[in-house]
């Protein structure tokens, strides 16, 4: 496996129109972060050092009082605890670079590079530029609607209204059915579906998502197909 600046490029260029349907969210946590009590600057850097999406909407629940640092880090490993999932799948490809690149690519792993990158490596990409393209263009318009969030957010109501919500929806949809075509990604989406809808009233939130994956990925991984 390599990592190239031509196929970095490849995958921002891929995800960018993706990309473009993050810059809302990261304009409503701009609002969020300054109705929250936080400063402009405080909210930017926050964007650009940390880049955890909705983990960060979290945060801002802890603001308004003194929290301990640990019931912090617990909301937030619960929040993004999918990623545990993710770097195991995607551990195959990015574990063949040298330490340095591969920490790189992993800061900026999300949920639509990972579900854009992962089949590609599986049928034969080298190059995990695929994925550190995609999670940098995302990167830069959460940074860019987090900016536009804090100078002026307020004056654009609520951006739910434009539909910009179904987006992602639309985007995971579309990369799972065309998985569905495939006998062998039956079972595991089937039991992932189920697991999280079961587990949803059950566990806290974000946590039935993890334990739906774990029990599509055990399904594979007992069919020999774990990096299928």
């Amino acid at each position: 496996m390599v990592l190239t600046l031509a196929g970095t490029i490849r995958g921002a260029r891929g995800l960018l129109p993706v990309a473009l349907f993050v810059m809302p969210f990261g304009v409503s946590f701009g609002v969020a972060a300054l109705k929250n009590g936080m400063a402009p600057d405080q909210a930017i850097w926050m964007s650009l050092l940390a880049f955890t999406g909705i983990a960060q909407f979290a945060s801002l629940d802890f603001l308004q009082a003194s929290v301990p640092y640990l019931s912090l880090a617990l909301v937030i490993l619960a929040v993004n605890a999918r990623h545990v999932v993710m770097g195991a799948a995607v551990s195959p490809w990015v574990n063949q670079l040298p330490i340095g690149q591969r920490m790189l690519v992993l800061t900026f792993l999300t949920d639509p590079n990972f579900a854009d990158s992962q089949p590609v490596f599986v049928n034969g990409e080298r190059d995990v530029g695929r994925l550190l393209g995609g999670g940098l263009v995302l990167w830069g318009m959460w940074a860019i609607g987090t900016v536009i969030g804090v100078m002026g957010g307020r004056s654009l109501g609520p951006l739910d209204a434009f539909g910009v919500d179904v987006v992602m929806l639309c985007f995971f949809t579309a990369l799972v059915a065309g998985r569905v075509r495939q006998r062998r990604y039956w079972a595991p989406i089937l039991i992932a579906v189920v697991a999280a809808v079961l587990l949803k009233e059950i566990m806290p939130e974000g946590w039935n998502i993890l334990a739906a994956a774990l029990m599509g990925g055990a399904v594979m991984a007992l069919r020999g197909e774990a990096r299928a």
